[in-house]
């Protein structure tokens, strides 16, 4: 007899795990099926962005992601201290460098972190320096206290979309689930065997990535280097380096990584004496550029790197991948439990393709930039004269940290599709602090009975919230999807569209009679 699940995510990464504990907050009865039987510790993603920020900080995580940046900038100090170095900080805040575009690092004490852009994101702006594995063990830890069933060392042999659900063949097991999502990254067989459109651009680098033992690593500079044959960093830890080489992708991209292919890589790029002794962990990459045309087909999903990839300068891909899990969760977890149509998971694609599609042009930006040919150097020495500009800095610092981020909605108000923002209320709290148990929240800012009345008949899927805001202010509610994206917003009590908005996220109202 087959085994029965509301959804099955393949894939226990950051994406599939974030989706998976989105479900379950719901009361999705989720199942996750993994291929590794542990935590693939290969040098990945080193940061998150603020919307990844905040979306731990709205389901109570933040304080797990401060402890590991803390524990991180320690060992970051210590190695810089070994090498002479000190960490580029804000003067006034001591806050580390911000990242880097392209490998050209973004000096933090340009940025203009008085625009308006930054003025609301709370105390979730100041956790940034978070590993793609501590986000799968936080992720992981959480999962399981939810109830999350997560099954490692199964790899899914197939599946068969009837429409009506998706029988999938795990292996020792066949699991009937009437969605299936693939968080399987860049490689998916979810999407593969489902037959996803997925254009792009063939790659024309190689990266490699490894954390390794050598000696001569005192010949290397700590950071971000570019070269008459690439670009090479080192750091934050010893024996952490990247190299990128832009003689073509790899011949073989799944032969072993070897001492010596390394060794070779950024003995070329860097110019240093180094013999590498050990390789504890390395990977290569390349800038193969492409994604699904649609996120969704039939009853298959695809989120994360299974539904877009390309090369990982600056750590797009991890929180690209965790926008899209709490986009999609609720939505799906929506459809799960009836009180909302499958085409609510219409909004999944087109919400977050554009978001994806930056991401994808961005990062192609990124590469032009790194050849080596006289024009491009040219091109990147222009860049790096903007970014040497307060205004420059604060543009691109505003596009990686992903302040900027929002979804087009419609409506009227100029906060409706943005991040709520993470405002103080009257009671203590923030408004962060209201979203932990995973649902829609009503903000009542003006204490009306009206719009308490409005939104009763959506009792059982929006909280109400009746606070006024610490300081005072024009807005005087705001309606907030769990994903905490704002889908209605009023100033001075006018009410104006707001069950028009309760209707298109929330279904029809259930009244009395």
């Amino acid at each position: 007899m087959n085994e029965m699940r509301d959804v099955v995510v393949v894939g226990a990464g950051p994406v599939g795990l974030m989706l998976a504990c989105e479900l379950r907050l719901a009361g999705v009865d989720v199942l996750v099926v993994e291929r590794l039987t542990e935590i693939d510790q290969t040098v990945k993603a080193g940061a998150i962005n603020v919307p990844t920020a905040q979306a731990f900080d709205r389901r109570g995580l933040l304080p797990d992601l401060v402890a590991v940046q803390e524990a991180a900038l320690e060992r970051f100090r210590q190695f810089l201290g070994d090498t002479g170095k000190s960490m580029p900080v804000r003067t006034n805040e001591r806050r580390p460098a911000v990242g880097h575009f392209a490998g050209i690092m973004v000096d933090p004490n340009r940025i203009d972190f008085e625009d308006a852009a930054f003025a609301e994101i709370g105390p979730a702006g100041e956790a940034f320096l978070v590993s793609q594995q501590a986000i799968e063990t936080i992720l992981a830890r959480r999962a399981v206290e939810l109830g999350v069933e997560i099954r490692r060392g199964v790899e899914v042999a197939g599946f068969d979309d009837d429409g009506i659900g998706v029988t999938v063949d795990c292996g020792d097991r066949i699991v009937r689930t009437g969605w299936l999502v693939g968080c399987d990254g860049g490689r998916s067989l979810v999407r593969k065997l489902a037959e996803f459109d997925f254009p792009g651009v063939d790659p024309e680098i190689t990266g490699r990535q490894a954390l390794v033992e050598m000696t001569g690593a005192e010949g290397l500079e700590p950071g971000w280097h570019t070269t008459p044959t690439g670009i090479y960093t080192y750091g934050p830890v010893p024996g952490r380096f990247l190299t990128v080489e832009l003689d073509g992708p790899p011949a073989d991209r799944n032969a072993a990584i070897t001492a010596e292919e390394l060794e070779a890589s950024l003995r070329r790029v860097s110019g240093a004496d180094v013999r590498i002794t050990k390789v504890i962990s390395a990977t290569r990459f390349t800038d193969n550029t492409r994604q699904a045309t649609d996120y969704r087909k039939g009853r298959v999903l695809l989120a994360g790197d299974a539904a877009h990839v390309h090369s990982p300068f600056g750590g797009q891909g991890l929180n690209l991948g965790i926008g899209d899990a709490v986009n999609l969760g609720w939505k799906l977890a929506a459809v799960v439990a009836g009180w909302a149509p499958e085409d609510l998971l219409d909004t999944y694609t087109s919400e977050r393709h554009p978001i994806g599609e930056w991401v994808l042009e961005w990062t192609r930006a990124q590469i032009a930039i790194m050849r080596t040919d006289p024009r491009s150097r040219a091109m990147r020495a222009v860049t790096e004269e903007l970014l040497g500009s307060r205004d420059g800095a604060t543009m691109i610092f505003k596009k990686i940290s992903g302040v900027l981020h929002r979804y087009d909605l419609g409506g009227g108000h100029s906060r409706t599709g943005a991040p709520v923002p993470d405002l103080e209320l009257s009671d203590g709290t923030r408004v962060a602090e209201h979203f932990g148990s995973g649902k829609a929240v009503l903000f009542d800012l003006a204490d009306s009975s009206a719009l308490r009345d409005r939104v009763s008949a959506w009792g059982d899927r929006v909280r109400v919230v009746t606070a006024k805001l610490a300081e005072a202010q024009s807005l005087s509610a705001m309606l907030v999807r769990p994903d905490g994206c704002v889908a209605w917003a009023a100033d001075d009590g006018d009410l104006d569209g707001l069950e028009l908005a309760l209707t298109r996220w929330f279904g029809a109202p259930v009244r009395d009679f």
